[in-house]
């Protein structure tokens, strides 16, 4: 099976030059790497876990845009939270950019997350 690496300026380049790419396509499918709320080009990540949570949205959106996907081809989402207790502040912003058919998704509270973040979220999304 071949693999395509899908790479944009529209999202955050991968954490501090590791060794991973931003999305690969196999087949038809688009496997995107965990996104971080931090904005491109920004070396800091901001804000609480809502607005964190809607940077790293818009940083999948941008990729699977670039793949050739999109939101409502999204099939599974995993979400790394810092804290449970920001499960609901996550959802909302989560539920309100995933559309009305979400995908299938895990949801899990990690030790730590990069650069401070709160949330980190991959994803899988058809082409």
């Amino acid at each position: 099976m071949d693999k395509r690496v899908i790479r944009t300026e529209a999202a955050p380049a991968p954490f501090q030059g590791a060794p991973y790419n931003q999305a690969i396509v196999a087949g038809d499918l688009v496997f995107v790497a965990g996104q971080l709320g931090l904005k491109p080009g920004d070396t800091a990540i901001e804000g609480d876990v809502a607005a964190q949570t809607g940077q790293a949205l818009s940083n999948l959106e941008a990729i699977l845009a670039a793949a050739g996907s999109s939101m409502d081809r999204l099939v599974k989402t995993s979400v790394f939270l810092l804290d449970l207790a920001d499960f609901q502040a996550m959802n909302e912003v989560y539920a309100a950019r995933v559309g009305d058919r979400p995908p299938a998704r895990s949801t899990f509270q990690v030790a730590g997350l990069p650069s401070g973040a709160r949330v980190e979220i991959e994803a899988v999304a058809h082409l």
